[in-house]
């Protein structure tokens, strides 16, 4: 019921988006169903060089688990998604999963796939950073322990 009233709200947040997470709930098989839904959406009306980490979420709730992780994995290599399972509880993978994210679209930006020159791709270089030598923190990601640039 909400998930309608949202989607069309979500579609104006993928223009200019370099990456989205995709997330379900590995409690409950609905969520997992509704993926391919939702990955339309995000493909449909974004940069097709946008990357997308599916997450499996709730991996504390192994006991209560309708998903298995093979599932999520193979739905994400059929779609070329980039995949892990977190808990947002225990914050296991949580910054795992961002700091991927952002290696991944760090990755696009080195091999000249998003140009950083053209802020409808998504990325905004802040003040301290340049295009010849961007601050790259933490084994590659953008970013870093800092309160402004590049996100």
């Amino acid at each position: 019921a909400g998930q309608e009233s949202f989607r069309s709200i979500t579609r104006s947040y993928y223009r200019g988006a370099a990456g989205a997470l995709l997330v379900y709930d590995i409690t409950r098989r609905d969520t997992f169903n509704h993926l391919t839904n939702w990955l339309e959406d995000a493909k449909q009306h974004s940069n097709s060089n946008m990357v997308i980490m599916l997450i499996g979420n709730k991996s504390d709730l192994e006991a209560r688990r309708e998903v298995k992780k093979e599932e999520g994995e193979a739905f994400a290599r059929e779609h070329g998604l980039i995949f892990m399972e977190t808990s947002a509880k225990t914050a296991s993978n949580v910054e795992e999963a961002f700091i991927d994210t952002a290696k991944e679209i760090y990755r696009k930006i080195q091999e000249g796939v998003f140009d950083i020159n053209n802020e409808a791709n998504g990325i905004k270089l802040g003040p301290q950073h340049s295009p010849n030598s961007p601050n790259t923190p933490r084994g590659g990601a953008l970013g870093g322990q800092q309160s402004s640039g590049c996100c």
